[in-house]
């Protein structure tokens, strides 16, 4: 996943032919007090698209602040009344879904189609959430002892916070915020300063929905921004979703200050190919799966596993070949916008380079390097990050290149002999994000979904990404927080249950 941290290229003052950011502060655009601005760069050419500014405490105390304030109304308010802004927002993000789209894939280098889906995925938490009137609902019990009865009744809370990463900066964060406002809470939230824009034009639409002055707030920034959230005592809870590294530090100082915490972190998602497995449809499956958004994304596939040698060396001659044929260029080129498989960039030099230095050292460490995409140029986009598809064979566990979330367009294939080996390689390892088999036994299914220990699991599905009525998140290093994301299980997040035992005894007879 994306980690936290600043903007690779410059901090820079702003100039007056780039657009400058400001934040969204209890109903009102309010440039930030910042001493330096961040490039916001178009990964496909290395154009500075804005300057985003790195916001101060100050800017955070004033957005809790105004979120606070509006706390106290904003939960007296009936759910139903809370939702209409939702349905209100529903309407203006599909009035306006491809132009977001495209915002995205500018900012971010994937493909319009990824960006698409992106954006299919904010709708269906949108719609999700819209449905709060049940999914808040407690429970009664009559007749818990004799003449008494008991409830559970589910509260809002108060202001709660999220940084989102840079590779999904549409669909992430409303794992949360929707649920978040709907329960009756109030939000402030920082998207990643690598892809600004896409929350940016978003909170555009949120003020135009007429929500609430400070129920939701926006302010831009790097890694201050976060800390100031998770050390502010009015926060209730923080979410985030980027590197182990992050997660288990977020998790830590969450808890450190008595605070709830949604910390989604690496991934080394793993897809296991058995004998059966219908290999065309296999094939084409990985593909989409390892080079989507380049492979930055969580839910990507990045370690290929397979059972026989036989199965082995068909994939790694087909998979392969297929590689070789992935368009890598600028998304939004028009010859290739809309070609349902395009590699674009990764979101940055310091990526490419890191990207890099792991291939480097799957080589020391003695694997083979069947496909090599570091060498990609793309036509009139010399200054763009490009890495071609790249494939190593030959790899074995606890290989930094298998043991690392390498977040890019690199697939590692490894061999086992039978089931039970590829299931011990999942398990063993660090991460436990999501894990998929291709295979046409009932038996061998449900012997890996039972025995897998992945927090999300697919069979003969390469991105077994759930969709927004099921919860999303990983197991071990893969996520720090009891409560996973989006749908009915993160509404129990965003509320306090209190549990109510009551009586009442007969009025006296007249």
């Amino acid at each position: 996943m994306s980690h936290l941290s600043t903007v690779d290229p410059m901090i820079n003052p702003p100039t007056s032919s780039t657009r400058e950011l400001e934040n969204f502060i209890g109903g009102n655009w309010t440039p930030a007090q910042a001493d330096s601005f961040l490039d916001v760069e178009n990964p496909s050419t290395g154009e500075v698209l804005a300057q985003v500014p790195a916001s101060s405490k100050a800017d955070v105390s004033s957005a809790i602040a105004a979120a606070d304030k509006a706390f106290k109304d904003w939960a007296r308010t009936p759910v139903s009344e809370r939702v209409s802004y939702l349905y209100k927002l529903l309407d203006l993000i599909r009035r306006d879904e491809e132009s977001l789209a495209r915002t995205i894939t500018l900012e971010n280098g994937k493909s319009l189609p990824d960006s698409r889906a992106e954006m299919k995925r904010l709708v269906q938490n949108l719609e999700t959430a819209c449905g709060m009137p049940m999914l808040q609902q407690g429970e009664k019990l009559i007749g818990a002892a004799s003449d008494i009865d008991g409830e559970v009744i589910r509260l809002p809370m108060g202001v709660f916070t999220m940084f989102g990463p840079f590779n999904f900066p549409a669909m992430v964060p409303f794992w949360f915020i929707p649920y978040a406002i709907a329960a009756g809470n109030t939000y402030v939230v920082k998207p990643s300063e690598q892809t600004p824009c896409t929350m940016h034009r978003i909170t555009e639409l949120i003020e135009e929905a007429g929500l609430p002055k400070g129920v939701f707030n926006l302010v831009h920034g790097d890694q201050a921004v976060a800390h100031a959230f998770m050390e502010h005592p009015a926060v209730k809870g923080v979410s985030m979703v980027g590197s182990s590294r992050v997660a288990r530090m977020v998790a830590e100082k969450c808890a450190a200050n008595g605070k709830r915490f949604q910390a989604m972190g690496s991934a080394k998602n793993h897809l296991v190919v058995m004998p059966d497995s219908k290999i065309e449809e296999v094939i084409r499956n990985m593909i989409t799966s390892c080079y989507g958004c380049a492979g930055q994304r969580c839910m990507a596939a990045s370690a290929i596993v397979c059972v026989g040698r036989e199965t082995y060396d068909q994939v790694i001659d087909k998979f392969v070949e297929a590689s070789r044929d992935v368009i890598v260029a600028d998304p939004l080129d028009p010859k290739v916008a809309n070609e349902s498989m395009v590699c674009g960039p990764v979101i940055s030099h310091r990526a490419k380079q890191r990207i890099h230095d792991l291939v480097e050292a799957g080589l020391s460490e003695g694997a083979t390097l069947a496909l090599d995409g570091r060498g990609v140029v793309v036509k009139d986009r010399e200054n763009g990050h490009y890495i071609g598809p790249t494939v190593f064979v030959d790899v074995k566990p606890g290989m930094s290149i298998h043991r690392e979330e390498i977040f890019g367009p690199v697939a590692v294939i490894l061999m086992v002999d039978v089931l039970d080996e590829a299931i011990e390689i999942i398990n063993n390892h660090q991460f436990g994000n999501g894990a998929s088999i291709y295979t046409q036994s009932g038996h061998a299914a449900r012997k890996f979904k039972i025995e897998t220990e992945a927090g999300m699991i697919g069979v003969n599905v390469g991105i077994p990404a759930p969709v927004a009525y099921l919860p999303f998140g990983g197991m071990r290093s893969s996520q720090f927080a009891d409560i996973k994301a989006q749908g009915r299980a993160v509404v129990n997040f965003f509320t306090q249950d209190k549990i109510i035992t009551e009586r009442f005894w007969p009025d006296e007879e007249r």
